[in-house]
C-alpha cells in the first residue's frame, strides 16, 4: 500500500543522513572530531535523541564457563519508551518476543 511505500522511502532517506551525519563526524585522519556520538537503541534500533532524559546505558560483564568475569563487557542502550513499555529485560537476554515498533 502507499503507507508502506511512503515508509520505506522515509526510512532509506533517514538511513542516508545519519550516514551522512557520520561520514562528517571523523576528520582526514581518522579521529572523532564531534562532542557528541549519537547511540542507538539496542530492542528498536532508533537513534536515541539527546533529550530522551529516560534512555540508559548498561554494560554487562561477560562471565566463562566458570562464572567469572573475564574483564569484558556487552554494552546495551534503551530508549525511554522501551523502558517505559518494560521490555528492557527482554531485549537485553535476547527474547524474540520483543516487538519492533
Amino acid at each position: 500500500s502507499s503507507r508502506v511505500l511512503w515508509t520505506l522511502a522515509v526510512t532509506q532517506f533517514l538511513d542516508l543522513r545519519v550516514a551522512n551525519f557520520f561520514e562528517r563526524m571523523i576528520n582526514d585522519e581518522g579521529q572523532l572530531i564531534d562532542l557528541y556520538i549519537p547511540r542507538k537503541c539496542s530492542a528498536t534500533n532508533r537513534l536515541i535523541t539527546s533529550d530522551d532524559n529516560a534512555s540508559i546505558q548498561v554494560n554487562i560483564g561477560n562471565v566463562n564457563e566458570k562464572g567469572l568475569y573475564t574483564k569484558e563487557y556487552t554494552t546495551f542502550a534503551f530508549t525511554g519508551l522501551v523502558r517505559a513499555r518494560g521490555e528492557t529485560d527482554a531485549a537485553s537476554t535476547g527474547s524474540p518476543s520483543l516487538p519492533r515498533s
